[in-house]
């Protein structure tokens, strides 16, 4: 994927407003893919983005966080948590299933389908530039500042 334009995706956020990847062109998009609100590692992950948004910003990026929940109970984690900026409602799986993270998981020898927690950044013309899979919570925000910097700031 890393090297390819982003599919031009269309969704609603938290407020049920329409949210479409197009509208972040001109810009570095950090694209977050966790698999559900309000769960400890979500949590972390998305609490640890809220911390770092503002040097995420920095760098001329900005940070948007996708999850099959729906919008209603995206908008209960964001204020809960402070969290400063979009989720995607993602309930039919067309964003994770696009970027290829929602796959087969398993969980006391159970399988089931669900979101492989990952990150991809995307640069202003809409080329996936990086790709982070089966990330952890702890760290990854400092990998993805680490990432910004590489490229030399605000591009």
């Amino acid at each position: 994927m890393v090297g390819k334009k982003a599919p031009l995706l269309k969704g609603i956020n938290q407020k049920g407003e329409p949210i479409r990847l197009k509208d972040y062109r001109g810009r570095h998009l950090v694209l977050y893919f966790y698999p559900k609100d309000d769960t400890p590692g979500c949590t972390k992950e998305s609490c640890s983005f809220r911390d770092g948004h503002e040097a995420v910003r920095e760098f001329g990026a900005e940070i948007l966080g996708v999850s099959p929940d729906p919008a209603k109970s995206h908008q209960k984690f964001i204020q809960k948590h402070q969290l400063t900026f979009d989720l995607v409602a993602d309930v039919d799986q067309v964003w994770a299933q696009s970027f290829g993270v929602w796959v087969e998981k398993s969980m006391y020898g159970k399988t089931y389908m669900g979101v492989e927690r990952s990150t991809f950044i995307l640069g202003p013309d809409g080329t996936v530039r990086e790709a982070f899979r089966k990330v952890k919570p702890e760290g990854h925000v400092e990998e993805v500042l680490a990432w910004l910097k590489s490229q030399g700031g605000k591009t």
